[in-house]
Parts: structure tokens; C-alpha cells; sequence
């Protein structure tokens, strides 16, 4: 078959699965994400139809998939609101990082991976997955509730952090020693410094410069700019995802709307053909030696999502309901995880399979764990007060009626920022 017909119809081949998957997928109420690495598995080196033509372009698109991924993040906030978040959220994004990034070094270093796999495993086990959590706050009706500000202030910081430690990440892997590190460290601080400079007092000129009324000409000049500014990040071993966030941030008001709406079905596509390129690098065969360490993983990462999140809900004085519900919600990982993985599989290839393994775990386990945390929590706490005597029951329920209507002031009063309430848009 000619070399052009044969990625034709790979190509077609993958678009029109991939719509499939994620048909299925919306109708049992599950994140395609899993079933696109499933799928990337079985049709990559070691699967049941090895893709050969295709293969170039996809690792293209996936790239370009990572870039869209974090613009569209980017555009979701807006410089004061960063800055705020890092004002009010900065212990819980301390607790967070000391909470999940920590298991996932040790378990690197019991398995004998050293600093380099460490620092990357820990990675992967640390970031929660925006785009998994803003479409499960949008599917169960929670944009409103007074603990989803929190939730995307730990998000926030995560993302943020990102700018910090994947240009770290990306010198440890290149082995550039502690030189190359510090440097590597500064550019990207005075980059994201900058950028958020830029943002806070000419955010307008900037929305103002690039902004249009034609539809085509607005998204060739967003993508364009997104694009140049990714590869010129790259090159400055900042990485180019980061840099993408940052082109996200700088945009705001009518023009950030506006991007939006027109790059979501881009990103969406492109980051489904990432989630299979993953897949496709990753010989199924190297998954099943490591299900038992991904899941013992994913098992502690639950928990210590759970109290990152309750911890964070408790200094915002959320309710009792509250706190269980923000803890859930930030269970799920997905797309920087393998961004991460992604990185490091070059220079420790043990990561893929096993990321891969828990991503799949805990993308699964994410929305079941933002419906059924904070009810399997009332029910174990119940029981608990039941069998202390009837004087604790009593106290215990007076602490619940408390709680409780903590909890309906949480639902029915609070409100999101208005730049949250777009989330459900370029989440779907």
C-alpha cells in the first residue's frame, strides 16, 4: 500500500475509534481517558495491530496535544487570580506536595529506579488531573458549592508548580548536573515571573493585540502564538507545555472566551490522539509485573488525595460534608502524569508501564471517588459515634447538625469566581 494511503487510512482509522471509545465512554458515565490508553495499547508495539505509517504523525499530534491541554487550562485563570490562590492556598499546596509527592519517591527508590526515577515518579503521584476533576465537578452539579474554590486553588498551585518543576525535571533527565539545574530554575521562574508581570498590568494590551472578530483569524493568531511560545520555551528548557500555560494566562476577558470555544474540539482531539501515543509507546506486555506496585500506589495516593483535600477545605472553614467531598475530588490523575512519565521514559523506561498502570487505576477511581468519599465517611463516622455511648452519640450528632449546616450554607450560598464557571465548556 502506498506510504500516503496507508496513513490515510491509519489515520482515519484512530480518529474514528477514538470517537467510538469516547461515545461509550460519556454513556457509562466514565473519562475516555483510560479506554484511549487501553486503546494505544493494544494497537503500539506488542499489541494486537502494530501501527506502523501513522506513527510520526501521531507523536507530532501528541505533542501538540500537551500544548493545547495546558492553554486551555491557562485560559480557565487569570493572573490575580494565580496570585491570590498562592496567597490563601500556599500551606495546602505545601501539604499536598509532602503528602503525594512522597510516596511516589519512595516507592521509586524501593524499586531500585534512584534519584532520577524518584524525582519523576514522585511527579506522576503528586499532580491531580484538572481536566479529569473540572468535568467531574461540572457532571455532579458541585461548580456552585463552597468547596470547589478550594479544590481549584490546590489545582492552581499544582499547575503552577509544574512551571518549576518540569524544566527541573527535563535538566535532571538531560544530566546537566547542578549548574545546568540552578539555571535551568532561574529561567524558569524569571519566565513565569515575567509572563505573569506582563499579565497583571498589560493583560489588556495583550487581549487587545490579539483579539478579532473573525473567528478564523482569532484562532490562527492564538495558535500560532501558542505554538511559537511552546517552542521557544522548549528551546530555553522550559518545556513546552509550560509555555503554553502561560500564553493561557496572559489572555483574558472576551479574547480568553473566545479561544476557548474555538480551540476546546482541537484540544480534545489532539489530547486523545496524546493518551494514545502513550498507550502506543508502551508494550502491553511490561503492565501485568507491574499492576501489584501500581496498585498498592494508587491505594496510599488515594488516601493522601483525600486528606490533602480535606486539610485545605478545613482551613477554608468548609463544613464537615464539604471537607470529605473536596478530598475526593482531587483523587483522580491523568494528563500531567504521563506528561511527566512521558518525559522521563526515555532515561528510566520502567516508568512507563507503571504510570501507565496508575493513571488508569486512579483515572477510574477519581469520579467514584468524588461521589461515594464524602457518604462512605458519614457512614463509617456514624457507625463510630454509635458504639461510644449514648452520651458521645449525642455529642456526635450535635457536631453533625453543626456540620450539616455548615454544609447547606456551603451549597446554597457560595459561588464561584466567574472565570470557574466556564470550566464545564472546555472540560466536555
Amino acid at each position: 500500500m502506498h506510504d500516503m494511503t496507508a496513513l490515510l487510512v491509519e489515520l482515519g482509522s484512530v480518529i474514528l475509534g477514538l470517537g467510538i471509545i469516547g461515545r461509550f465512554a460519556g454513556r457509562i458515565g466514565l473519562s475516555p481517558i483510560p479506554l484511549y490508553l487501553l486503546a494505544g495499547l493494544a494497537f503500539g508495539e506488542g499489541g494486537l495491530l502494530p501501527l506502523g505509517a501513522s506513527e510520526e504523525f501521531t507523536a507530532v499530534g501528541a505533542e501538540i496535544g500537551v500544548i493545547l491541554l495546558l492553554l486551555l487550562l491557562g485560559l480557565e485563570y487569570s493572573a490575580s487570580e494565580l496570585v491570590t490562590s498562592l496567597k490563601t492556598q500556599y500551606p495546602s499546596g505545601a501539604v499536598d506536595f509532602l503528602l503525594n509527592a512522597t510516596p511516589g519517591a519512595v516507592a521509586a527508590l524501593l524499586l531500585g529506579w534512584g534519584p532520577v526515577g524518584a524525582v519523576a515518579l514522585a511527579g506522576v503521584t503528586w499532580i491531580s488531573s484538572s481536566g479529569v476533576i473540572a468535568k467531574v465537578l461540572a457532571d455532579l452539579g458541585r461548580l456552585g458549592n463552597r468547596e470547589t474554590p478550594v479544590i481549584l486553588g490546590v489545582l492552581v498551585i499544582e499547575d503552577l508548580s509544574m512551571a518549576v518543576y518540569l524544566p527541573l525535571l527535563t535538566a535532571i533527565l538531560a544530566g546537566v548536573g547542578f549548574a545546568g539545574g540552578s539555571i535551568a530554575l532561574l529561567i524558569a521562574l524569571g519566565t513565569v515571573g515575567f509572563v505573569l508581570y506582563l499579565a497583571l498590568r498589560h493583560g489588556r494590551l495583550i487581549s487587545r493585540a490579539v483579539s478579532s472578530d473573525n473567528p478564523e483569524m482569532l484562532l490562527l493568531v492564538v495558535l500560532g502564538l501558542t505554538v511559537l511560545v511552546a517552542g521557544v520555551a522548549q528551546e530555553l528548557q522550559v518545556s513546552a507545555a509550560v509555555g503554553a500555560f502561560l500564553v493561557g494566562i496572559a489572555l483574558s476577558g472576551e479574547v480568553a472566551e473566545g479561544a476557548r470555544k474555538l480551540l476546546t474540539p482541537l484540544r480534545d482531539l489532539f489530547a486523545a490522539v496524546f493518551f494514545v501515543f502513550f498507550g502506543l509507546s508502551t508494550n502491553p506486555a511490561e503492565i501485568p509485573p507491574v499492576l501489584l506496585p501500581a496498585a498498592l500506589l494508587a491505594v496510599v495516593t488515594i488516601f493522601t488525595k483525600i486528606a490533602t483535600g480535606w486539610y485545605a477545605a478545613r482551613r477554608a472553614g468548609i463544613g464537615s460534608k464539604g471537607r470529605w467531598r473536596a478530598g475526593g475530588t482531587l483523587v483522580a490523575r491523568g494528563e500531567f502524569s504521563i506528561v511527566i512519565a512521558g518525559l522521563a521514559v526515555a532515561t528510566e523506561p520502567r516508568i512507563g508501564p507503571i504510570a501507565t498502570a496508575y493513571v488508569l487505576i486512579l483515572v477510574i477511581a477519581g469520579p467514584l471517588a468524588a461521589r461515594w468519599t464524602q457518604p462512605i465517611a458519614a457512614k463509617v463516622l456514624s457507625r463510630r459515634g454509635r458504639s461510644t455511648g449514648a452520651g458521645t452519640t449525642k455529642n456526635t450528632a450535635d457536631a453533625t447538625n453543626t456540620a450539616s449546616a455548615m454544609d447547606a450554607t456551603d451549597t446554597a450560598s457560595a459561588t464561584v469566581p466567574a472565570a470557574r464557571e466556564e470550566i464545564p465548556a472546555s472540560a466536555d
